[in-house]
Order: structure tokens, then C-alpha cells, then sequence
């Protein structure tokens, strides 16, 4: 072996090879911070509800109103009232009280309702496609003993929800798979379209992402409805799904997969074909520059390489199916609601097609490693930077989606939808750290070829590295087939075991590529338990809906008066106007309030009936009821009003503008 002495600057040349590396680590830590997108969820959330839940009230109320912390889907029978003895109450009419950014809905309850414990059961699909319900209790009069219980299965639960979330994650598996390995062989291994392990791989991811698909159309009607898996067979529960966002968005992805069949069959059809009969340097040389340093000149005497404008047609054409599958998620789910969703839902677009290429990538990689002999160093080190940039573009759409779920830094830390994300944030640093690893042995395929190819050149019965596995078969003697079907069998298995012993041969001859065979296969290993985490992360509340609930209402200054302002909205004629209220001192132990009512117009509303009731989450106190004498028109006071302790106090104001309109307006003060 030849010594070859160092460059005079071997250390600025080491700097300048340590600094792409050291941005691909950076940029891969801002990623993680979108891991969660794939999906992250945005699912909606109970804000409030009239009467509030545990609430006392003196008369019965004329309806019940939940609002929502965005907008959702609901039917007639999406809010239930149940008596005492579990009779529905309720019309079975459904209010649509939405208004700008404030997503109420409300049922209208059946007069003359007796004393005692009513149950409220709810549920709803979230605008991200996700079923969300709850239940909860009021009393007119006095709390009385109930015959119902409230459910504790969430919507989307039971069987039928785990037969739902398997198949949404074999859809974004096969997804991922499906255009990682096209890309992979187009981009980065052209040759790979000729080699039956790869065309499995993407065959099979195709069949995964459409099988998924189909079930989850036709699990969609009891996933957010009623848990049955027997509802897979109603017809106009299917005709109803169709006509939803969420069905449009999987028959348009079937449709694609259709394109997508298609462009499968080219590439493993003419392409193929086309490839295969190119030789090892030929092929090398028609992948791009880096495989014209691996050409020989006597080889450009064989004439031009014909695959190139077949190559540019198949990759603008998957770049648009596969995109447009991206956009079958993006459309419908996560990115599609909450906060400029104009924006997000590119962002998504690309980072689904960004973790496609990465991940899928490594898998067709790890396949081609431990599969096919053959595969060149170049395509290892296109991959290699294929996987970069990649990267780039996750930490681009990372950051910013991550910012559109937490809101806040505090969020990061104080909610469980932020210590999950700092837990991929961890698994992502591992996985980066082993890519690391994996560019070494990349590094070290590219500057030391010679040593390998003399190894593998020793292996017998191995002419050419560069074939696949379906050549070195081929190069393997002739063996006559005996009249015995036993003895052809016996003489079939040993070929096959000798042709399987034979590729293991080639596979660990080259030290470099069995150390990067290990090194992607730990990768891979870590891509799945990020997948697991995603599972989790994407049934949890995100931070900042969290948040919301949480901190809605405004911080009390000790000894300095509590002043907020409660727009509210009866839902009936002139039921629009706002509250202030002024607590003073605001602080434990007695304080004053002060109610003004102002209609839409900014001029006094004199209200026939306006009620105050504090609560104490925290410690279970409350709620504790309080009615206002009225002072003036439009001006209502109490003095005396006593906070036994302090923390995070809510407030609910209830207003009646009518003999039958209603509302409550609640607001979270802290009291210091």
C-alpha cells in the first residue's frame, strides 16, 4: 500500500469538513422540533359550557351551549341532556351559535324540567379530523341522585379507534417507504430499478399505503360515531363520511395511488429494463457527476446513455403524485386549522416529503446493504447528501409548525405536549449522532476503494462486484436437472443455500460497507421508536390549546382592583352586548364588585337577570354563587363578596337578556 504524506493544510482541511457536518447536527435538532408532525395534533377542546358543569341553577335553563376552542363537526344528536332517570330532555335540534372567532353550539331542553342532576353527553369532530367527546353534570335546584354514568371511553376509543391509529401509521409508513425508495433509485442508485429486492420494497410500501387507506375510509364511520366495527357496513354512514373533508381527502389519495401504480410500473418496467442493460460504469456514469469520476473513456465509445430524458420525465412525474399525497394530510388534518393554515399546510406538504426522502431513503439503503452486493459508493455518498438536505428542510418546516403547536416557551416544559417533544428532541439527537457515524463509514467507502475491491475480488465465482444478486446467480455453473423430483429438489436447495452463502461472502468482504450496513440498521431502529413517540404525541393535547384552557383571563395585581370585560351573546333578539366587572381589592378576604352591562351599541343594557359564581379549580372550591343587587340601569354591586384563598380563580357570569335567552361567560383571574 502506498503512503501518501499529509496536505500542508490538514488542519484548515479538517475544520472545513467538520463545519458542514456541525450545521447538519443544528439542523437537526431544530427539526426535531417538528418531529411531532406527522404528524402533531391540533384537536379542539370543550372552552365552556352554559350551564357549567357541577353548576347549581334556581329554574331550569331553556338550553344547554358548549363552546369549543376551535371549529368542529357536529349532527343533531351531538349533544344529548339526559334526566335523572336517563330520558332525554333535549329537542334533538342542533343551534349553530358560532360567531367570528367564538364556535359555540347549543340543543334547546323541553320546558317545565323538574329539580335534580341532568347528564350532558357530547361529541364532535375536531376540524384535524380527530372525534373528541366528554360529559358532564348540572342541577336545577339541588343535586339528586342519577341512574347515568358518565361514560369514560373518549370518542375514537376501543377496538375500533386501535384498528383506525394501525392503519393511519401503515399509511404514513407505506407513504414514507413508497417515495423514500422511488427517490432513492431515481436520485441516487438508478440502477437499483433493475434489482428485485428494491422493487419489493416499493411494491410493497404501494400495497401498505393503499390497503391502509381503504381501511381507513371504511373505519371511518364508527371511528367517530358509534365504536361499532358493524357501522363498516352502513351505506349511508359511508355516503355521509364521502361528503366530508376528511373522505374527500382518502378517495383523492386513492385516486393518486392509481398515478402512483403506474408510475411504479414504468419505473420497474421500461426503466428497468433500460438500466439493465447499461453496464456497472455506464450506469454509473448516467447517475451524474459523481459517477462519471468512476467511468472509463473506452466506455463512451458504447454511445450516449438513453435513460436521461426517461429519469427527468419519472421524477417530475412522482414529484407531483407524491406531493399531491402529501397533500391528502395536509388538506384534512393538522395543518388545515388553527393558525395560518395558509402557510402551514406547504410547510407540511414539505416536511412530509422531506422525512420521505430521509427516512424511506435509508430504508431502500439498508435493503440495497444487506440485498444486493453490488451497489456502488457513489450512490451511498448521493444518498449521503440527499439525507442533508433533507434535514435542512425539516429544521425549516420544523421550527416553524413547532411554534404554531406550543405558542410559548412555557409550553415546552409546562404541558405534556412539550415534555414529549423534548423527548423526541433527545431520540432525534441519537438518531443524528448515529448518522454521523454512518457519513464516517461513507467517508471511508469513498477514500479507501482500492483494499475493498481486492477483498471482494478474492471471493470466488464472483466475477463482477457490481452485479446483483440475480447475476451472481447467473454466473454460478450450469447444473443439469436429474429425472428424480426428490434429487432436483435436494440439488435446487443447495444452489440456493450456495448462491444465499455466496452473497454473504460479497456482503462482509468489504469491511467499510458492513460497518455502514450496522450503523444504518441502528438508524433505522431509532426512526421506529420515534415513530412510537409520534403515536403518543399525536393523541396528546397540544401546548397551545393547553394553554388556553388553562390561562384564559388575566393576572389580578395585589391590593389593585381586578377589571375584565365579558362579551356575551344569548343567541336571541338583542342578545349581543358585554360585562364589566370590577372586583376591588381583589385579594383574600371580603371585596367588592361591580357589574356595568353595556349592549352592542356601547349604551347601558338593563338586564332582567344577571348572576356571578366564583370557583376554585385547584382546590375544589366553589362554585360559589353570588347575586348583585342592582344599583342603577345597567350597574349592579355586592360588597362583602369573600375569596378564602388564593390561586387561579374563575369567574362565570350569567346573563339573561330574555324570559328563555341565556348565557355564561367565564373569565380566570389569579387573586394574589
Amino acid at each position: 500500500m502506498t503512503a501518501t504524506a499529509p496536505a500542508p493544510s490538514t488542519a484548515r482541511a479538517r475544520v472545513t469538513a467538520f463545519l458542514p457536518r456541525l450545521a447538519l447536527v443544528l439542523a437537526a435538532l431544530l427539526a426535531a422540533l417538528f418531529t411531532a408532525a406527522a404528524p402533531a395534533t391540533a384537536h379542539a377542546a370543550l372552552t365552556a359550557s352554559d350551564p357549567t358543569d357541577g353548576a347549581v341553577v334556581a329554574t331550569a335553563p331553556a338550553q344547554v351551549t358548549l363552546s369549543f376552542s376551535e371549529q368542529v363537526a357536529m349532527g343533531d344528536d351531538s349533544i344529548r341532556v339526559l334526566d335523572p332517570q336517563g330520558k332525554r330532555v333535549d329537542t334533538g335540534e342542533l343551534r349553530d351559535m358560532c360567531s367570528g372567532n367564538t364556535v359555540r353550539y347549543g340543543t334547546a331542553l323541553h320546558t317545565g324540567l323538574p329539580n335534580g342532576t341532568y347528564t350532558v353527553a357530547w361529541q364532535a369532530v375536531s376540524a384535524d379530523s380527530h372525534p373528541i367527546s366528554g360529559a358532564f353534570t348540572f342541577s336545577i335546584g339541588a343535586p339528586s341522585a342519577t341512574d347515568v354514568s358518565l361514560p369514560t371511553a373518549q370518542a375514537g376509543g376501543g377496538p375500533v379507534g386501535i384498528a383506525y391509529g394501525i392503519a393511519r401509521y401503515a399509511a404514513y409508513a407505506g407513504f414514507t417507504v413508497l417515495v423514500g425508495g422511488a427517490a432513492f433509485i431515481l436520485l441516487c442508485w438508478r440502477r437499483g430499478a433493475a434489482e428485485r429486492p428494491l422493487q419489493k420494497l416499493v411494491v410493497r410500501a404501494w400495497v401498505t399505503l393503499t390497503a391502509a387507506t381503504l381501511a381507513m375510509l371504511v373505519l371511518r364511520t364508527p371511528y367517530t360515531g358509534s365504536g361499532s366495527f358493524s357501522d363498516v357496513f352502513d351505506l349511508d354512514g359511508l355516503r355521509a363520511v364521502l361528503e366530508t373533508k376528511t373522505g374527500a381527502s382518502l378517495v383523492s389519495r386513492l385516486l393518486l395511488l392509481g398515478a402512483a401504480a403506474l408510475f411504479v410500473a414504468v419505473l420497474f418496467g421500461v426503466y428497468a429494463r433500460r438500466v439493465a442493460g447499461l453496464g456497472p460504469d455506464e450506469a454509473g456514469r448516467s447517475d451524474g457527476a459523481d459517477g462519471a469520476d468512476e467511468s472509463d473513456p473506452a466506455d463512451e465509445a458504447e454511445g450516449p446513455d438513453d435513460t436521461s430524458d426517461l429519469t427527468f420525465g419519472l421524477a417530475i412525474g412522482g414529484a407531483v403524485v407524491a406531493g399531491g399525497i402529501a397533500a391528502t394530510w395536509a388538506l384534512s388534518e393538522h395543518a388545515s386549522t388553527g393558525i395560518q393554515p395558509g402557510i402551514a399546510m406547504p410547510a407540511d406538504i414539505l416536511h412530509l416529503m422531506a422525512v420521505a426522502m430521509w427516512l424511506g431513503g435509508l430504508a431502500a439503503l439498508l435493503v440495497a446493504l444487506h440485498k444486493v452486493p453490488g451497489i456502488e459508493r457513489a450512490a451511498v455518498r448521493r444518498f449521503s447528501r440527499v439525507a442533508f438536505v433533507s434535514v435542512l428542510v425539516l429544521a425549516v418546516t420544523g421550527v416553524y409548525q413547532s411554534w404554531r403547536q406550543l405558542g410559548s416557551w412555557s409550553a415546552l416544559t409546562g404541558t405534556e405536549y412539550g415534555q414529549l417533544l423534548l423527548l423526541k428532541v433527545g431520540l432525534v439527537a441519537v438518531l443524528l449522532g448515529i448518522a454521523y457515524v454512518s457519513r464516517r463509514w461513507t467517508t471511508r467507502l469513498a477514500e479507501a476503494p482500492t483494499d475493498a475491491e481486492a477483498a471482494v475480488a478474492s471471493v470466488p465465482a464472483v466475477a463482477a462486484v457490481g452485479q446483483g444478486s440475480d447475476d451472481v446467480s447467473r454466473e454460478t455453473e450450469p447444473v443439469a436437472v436429474p429425472a428424480d423430483p426428490e434429487r432436483a429438489a435436494q440439488l435446487a436447495r443447495q444452489r440456493a443455500a450456495r448462491e444465499s452463502a455466496l452473497e454473504k461472502r460479497v456482503r462482509d468482504a468489504d469491511p467499510d460497507r458492513a460497518g455502514l450496513r450496522r450503523s444504518v440498521l441502528a438508524e433505522a431502529a431509532i426512526a421506529v421508536i420515534l415513530l412510537a413517540v409520534t403515536t403518543v404525541l399525536t393523541s396528546t393535547e397540544p401546548g397551545r390549546t393547553m394553554e388556553r384552557e388553562a390561562g384564559r383571563g388575566s393576572t389580578a395585581v395585589p391590593d389593585r382592583a381586578v377589571k375584565i370585560t365579558l362579551p356575551f351573546d344569548t343567541g336571541g333578539p338583542n342578545g349581543k352586548g358585554s360585562v364589566r366587572l370590577e372586583l376591588d381589592p381583589g385579594r383574600v378576604g371580603a371585596n367588592t364588585l361591580h357589574l356595568w352591562s353595556e349592549s352592542a351599541d356601547g349604551t347601558p343594557f338593563d338586564l332582567p337577570e344577571i348572576k356571578v359564581a366564583f370557583t376554585l379549580p385547584a382546590k375544589d372550591i366553589g362554585p360559589l354563587p353570588l347575586v348583585p343587587e342592582r344599583a342603577a340601569p345597567g350597574h349592579w354591586t355586592a360588597s362583602g363578596v369573600q375569596l378564602p384563598l388564593t390561586g387561579e380563580w374563575r369567574i362565570d357570569v350569567t346573563v339573561r337578556t330574555s324570559d328563555i335567552d341565556q348565557t355564561t361567560v367565564q373569565k380566570t383571574v389569579k387573586i394574589g
